[in-house]
């Protein structure tokens, strides 16, 4: 074993340990405990919680990945990824808490009295969760590929981190439920924002200038490696070479309009970030705590824009170097994804390496435990609890819960295990975050829709809500099949459309509740459900009482 294996594997063996000790804590059988923490998590440190949950190997690699492979267009990712919690900010984060439900899917059941919209929400908040899983899972292959390079019993490096991964976030989320993990995410993500804040500080004691790095790279045509060669980005609008600090090169108006969106709107439909307002003990704290996601995550994605911009100049300064040059062609990383690890080890060597590898598991870990947190939520408490077997105990729904964890990680893997990432690298600027976005996708267009809906129309109905979740699911899946299957391209009209349906998908599902809703006979929100999203005036008092209270105020 090579100096940097042993380097890798120690820091990467702390990390896990000291992850799986803080999830080992006794969480009671109950669904209140095991899926929301007993709702007593403090606003910051469901901040923190949630930011671990959010920031996924789609922030910390690929945010950076993107930027370095196309420059400019790469920062509508950390644009989009930023921006998708004012609207949870403004509209959504307070109500959502206050209907005291215990996930997304529970939420829209109880808003709209049905269980045939628990159904249809479960079905689409389970796709979601897989679509999320599956780049997690390609990221911790392709870290421990760069990291450790070797395979355990037989597989290959790449099958080894997915394979590792899986079995420890698995074990971890099984173990200690929401408190667990909660506390899981929080710390990681001080960990993950030191490690972005100590690579910038190595950068900015090194004289380094964002403004220069972005004149220096725009001064050639944007170029990427495709297999042992290289391959111009193409600039189909304009028709002229793609630079690094102008737009277009990868994504045109359209593109840009599309990708924007459907990472806007997608934010407020993702189930493990949505599970984990539910945990804050009022629905002031929901709002105060995305005030503090928004400050936390806004610096986080600033500072990863620098990073993958540093890395353009630096990769193409020391490409010479033998172990650089296996990881490059004349100078462009073959992985985009290697960014930010290949910084580290450019900054501070092998430790540096290490300590970057480690950053890239704990944000993987940290997402794929919500993630499976909420497939707990989703298929414990609302198919076997509120379904399947309304009468059984929450110990049932528990075992129900803990049960899905296994199943949907296992699924997860064997999917990250067929993907060849490499083959999608000419296309998109970032495997891992163009595969987030495509869960994004289906969350913007089946899910957001009817939660916005669901909280500020009275007159939507259930039978709205159910067909606007169907079109919008099926609207958001078929594009991205049919954009895949003809290899459409993002810097293309209709191909950014497809591969990012949300531009469609949700006008086409919110217009399918309000025509359905309508049209239909039954009466909308029952007022008391709809007190309990908006509150009364004694309510907001008392709100605010209970808020002074859990902050300790006298």
């Amino acid at each position: 074993m090579s100096g940097l294996d042993a380097v890798g594997l120690s820091i990467l063996g702390l990390v896990v340990t000291f992850v799986s000790l803080v999830a080992w804590r006794r969480t009671r059988s109950t669904t209140v405990d095991y899926f929301l923490a007993g709702r007593r998590t403090g606003v910051v440190t469901n901040a923190g919680a949630i930011c671990g949950d959010y920031l996924s190997a789609a922030s910390f690699l690929g945010v950076a990945a993107a930027v370095y492979a196309s420059g400019l267009d790469g920062v509508w990712y950390a644009t989009g990824f930023a921006a998708g919690f004012v609207p949870v900010l403004l509209f959504v984060a307070a109500p959502l808490r206050r209907l005291g439900t215990v996930s997304l899917a529970d939420f829209l059941a109880v808003r709209f009295d049905s269980d045939r919209v628990r159904f249809a929400a479960v079905v689409a908040v389970e796709l979601v969760i897989l679509s999320y899983l599956v780049p997690q899972a390609v990221g911790s292959g392709l870290t421990w590929d760069l990291l450790v390079g070797e395979g355990i019993a037989g597989l290959s490096p790449y099958a080894t981190g997915v394979v590792v991964s899986t079995l420890a976030v698995s074990g971890i989320v099984v173990i200690g439920g929401m408190r667990g993990t909660t506390w899981n995410q929080a710390l990681q993500f001080g960990f993950l924002l030191a490690v972005v804040i100590w690579l910038a500080a190595l950068l900015w004691a090194g004289g380094f200038s964002y403004p220069g790095a972005v004149e220096e790279v725009s001064a050639d045509p944007l170029e990427v490696a495709v297999e042992d060669e290289l391959e111009q980005v193409p600039d189909r609008l304009q028709g002229g070479e793609a630079r690094f600090g102008e737009p277009g090169g990868r994504y045109g108006p359209v593109g840009q309009l599309a990708l924007l969106i459907t990472l806007v709107l997608g934010t407020a439909g993702l189930p493990h970030v949505m599970n984990r307002y539910f945990t804050a003990a009022t629905g002031r704290a929901a709002r105060t705590t995305t005030v503090w996601v928004l400050g936390l995550a806004g610096s986080f994605y600033a500072l990863a824009v620098m990073l993958g911009t540093a890395t353009r100049t630096l990769v193409a300064q020391h490409a010479d170097e033998p172990w650089l040059a296996a990881l490059t062609v004349d100078g462009v990383l073959r992985v985009p994804e290697h960014a930010l690890l290949v910084l580290g080890r450019l900054l501070g060597g092998t430790p540096g390496l290490a300590v970057v590898a480690a950053a890239a598991f704990a944000a993987m870990v940290s997402t794929i435990g919500g993630l499976l947190i909420a497939a707990a939520a989703s298929f414990g408490h609302d198919v076997v609890g509120r379904i399947l077997r309304p009468y059984g105990g929450p110990r049932e729904a528990v075992l129900a819960g803990r049960a899905a964890v296994v199943l949907v990680s296992a699924l997860a893997a064997v999917i990250a295990l067929v993907v060849e990432p490499t083959r999608l690298l000419s296309t998109f600027p970032s495997v891992i975050a163009t595969m987030v976005t495509w869960a994004f996708a289906l969350a913007g267009s089946a899910l957001t829709p009817a939660v916005l809906i669901g909280i500020w129309w009275r007159r939507a109905t259930a039978a709205g809500a159910e067909a606007g979740i169907w079109v919008g699911g099926a609207l958001a899946v078929g594009s991205l099949v049919v954009g895949l299957v003809t290899e459409a391209s993002p810097a293309d009209g209709l191909g950014a459309v497809l591969l990012a349906p949300t531009l469609i998908a949700a006008p086409a599902s919110a217009l399918t509740i309000v025509v359905v809703s309508l049209f239909d006979q039954s009466t909308g929100v029952r007022p008391h459900v709809w007190t309990r999203l908006h509150g009364t005036a004694d309510d907001r008092q008392a709100e605010r009482l209970a808020w002074m209270t859990l902050r300790g105020d006298r």
